[in-house]
């Protein structure tokens, strides 16, 4: 067997070091040395898409964001999934990620940076979010190891109550976002919950239906309008109450 070959290397804002490897027709990721991806093992990711785009694709124009663009598995299973009027915007924060997918990597998941429905933003995906309020119907959260980030510290911020609370404004009544973590994390469970979203949480196979180790999907639906409604109302009697204080 040969041995891995480095093919690029790269560093997050944060000073870490991501490295592309290559060994046979094999691709692994590294950040800081340790496995982050690797090409032989995308089930989990495309489940991520799948599970999240169960209405999305039975709209005319959804508009979806991916947070982070890794080998591309996880958009390609949304734009398999998603109709001719979608709009899905990727969020990449390492323009090298992006070299590599439209080098080396490229005919991996056959090359969906070439969908003419795909828009590219070299950006933090939670600056995105919080400049989209009510501007997306999914939102696929694939960034680090999930919630438990270890790439970056600075990842650790998109899935800490701020973040939760910015995706939940993000999404459009009945939206959806998922997140991909490589373990549990009923903490993070909680807090999606504690923002107002609907959680479910699937455990799917690194390789499909071949084994391999089990990933976490959260999924969190901002479903009924009725909890906005709720949220409204409430608002509505918090600002009576004081007006009613102040006039006394």
């Amino acid at each position: 067997m040969k041995s891995w070959e480095l093919l690029n290397e790269t560093h997050t804002i944060d000073g870490s070091t991501v490295c592309l490897m290559r060994r046979d027709d094999e691709y692994v990721i590294l950040a800081s040395g340790k496995p982050l991806m690797s090409s032989r093992s995308h089930g989990s990711e495309e489940a991520l898409a799948k599970l999240a785009c169960r209405r999305a694709r039975t709209m005319k124009q959804p508009r979806v964001l991916v947070g982070g663009l890794g080998m591309g598995f996880t958009l390609r299973a949304a734009l398999d999934l998603l109709p001719s009027g979608a709009v899905v915007t990727v969020a990449e924060l390492v323009p090298a990620v992006l070299e590599w997918k439209r080098g080396p990597l490229g005919s991996l998941a056959a090359h969906p940076l070439r969908d003419p429905r795909v828009r590219i933003q070299v950006a933090d995906v939670g600056s995105t979010v919080r400049a989209h309020s009510g501007g997306f119907d999914v939102v696929l959260l694939d960034v680090d190891n999930g919630p438990a980030a270890f790439t970056a510290a600075v990842n650790e911020g998109l899935y800490d109550d701020a973040a939760v609370a910015a995706v939940y404004a993000a999404l459009r009544p009945g939206g959806m976002l998922a997140v991909w973590s490589a373990w549990e994390d009923r903490g993070f469970e909680q807090r999606l919950r504690h923002h107002g979203f609907m959680v479910e949480v699937e455990r799917v196979r690194a390789r499909s239906k071949k084994g391999g180790a089990r990933h976490t999907i959260f999924l969190g639906s901002k479903h009924a309008r009725e909890r906005d409604g709720f949220r409204w109302e409430r608002m509505l009697a918090i600002d009576e109450n004081r007006c009613s204080a102040k006039k006394s």
